[in-house]
């Protein structure tokens, strides 16, 4: 495994900066985040780190140079917008960025970017599943002539009254995964697996690692600590920030330790990045620095 971090939350800093804290942090290797320029819709989005708009064959190796030269790999292009939005201008939008994202993948012999699925939160997964395979399986058919995985973050993204009922990512579940990956029937369809979401909907996080093994392209490193009385007192109906909260690696529920060792077993050798959404760390740019350094000090003890 190559260790590293998620870059949304050193929104302040440009590529440059991102990989020289990397460097000089001991981390291996940076999620770069490549939103759009302009303004973001939720917190940890729309930072861009790399602008692929106009992204050329000069300006992947411009990035690329600079990242050797600290010693650091670039593990993936990170987007992470709502290709099923009922807004049908927005997902035309982010399909069109995506697909500017693998491109820039494609430049940098990358060969991954980490996503997510999207979701039409008003209805069910099987009213939606004609929507994901009309638009996913032309971009699937995309990234592979470009050589590109694609790596779907497990979160449901269901976090506020606006992401009521069913949240913004459809692929938050082992069963959900297991349906997309039949009918996908794609070697370049993955996930980029965070634990700490099937933590808050207390589901096992260790019981994916077997079955899916050889669809796990990319991993986070993100901790949650639930609040048993108030999920006592709500239940896993209420919207889900009311009963748990994001920390970092070792503020929460996951044993570490026992994942690291699983997750090793399972051959796993892709790159395992922290992401940092803990509102402990947020006042200032050097609190969310902190924050990494805190994560990586503690992981390090496993890995």
């Amino acid at each position: 495994m190559k260790f590293g971090f998620q870059s949304a939350i050193l929104a302040d800093l440009s590529f440059e900066e991102v990989i020289d804290f990397a460097a000089e942090n001991d981390f291996e290797c940076v999620e770069i985040m490549c939103w759009p320029k302009g303004e973001a819709d939720r917190k940890y989005a729309g930072v861009t780190h790399l602008d692929v708009s106009d992204f050329s064959a000069d300006d992947a190796k411009i990035a690329l140079d600079y990242a050797a030269t600290k010693g650091v790999a670039i593990s993936a292009l990170g987007y992470y917008p709502n290709l099923l939005t009922p807004d049908a201008e927005e997902a035309e939008t982010s399909l069109r960025h995506l697909k500017k994202v693998i491109e820039a993948s494609h430049l940098m012999g990358l060969d991954l970017v980490t996503t997510f699925v999207g979701n039409d939160w008003t209805k069910s997964v099987d009213d939606n599943w004609p929507h994901f395979l009309a638009i996913w399986k032309p971009l699937m058919h995309f990234a592979q002539e470009k050589g590109v995985r694609i790596a779907i973050e497990n979160c449901a993204m269901y976090f506020t009254d606006d992401e009521w009922p069913a949240g913004k990512n459809l692929a938050y579940s082992p069963s959900i995964w297991r349906r997309m990956f039949r009918d996908l029937d794609s070697d370049y369809f993955g996930l980029n697996y965070d634990p700490s979401h099937l933590v808050w909907m207390q589901m096992n996080y260790m019981k994916p690692l077997e079955e899916f093994k050889t669809r796990f392209f990319h991993a986070h490193a993100k901790d949650v600590k639930v609040d048993r009385d108030r999920l006592d007192d709500v239940g896993t109906m209420a919207v889900p920030l009311s009963y748990h909260d994001p920390r970092i690696p070792g503020r929460g529920d996951i044993d570490w330790k026992a994942y690291i060792a699983a997750l090793k077993k399972s051959g796993f050798d892709g790159a395992f990045c922290i992401e940092v959404e803990d509102s402990d760390y947020e006042a200032s740019l050097d609190d969310r620095k902190r924050a990494l350094r805190e994560s990586g000090a503690f992981l390090r003890q496993f890995l």
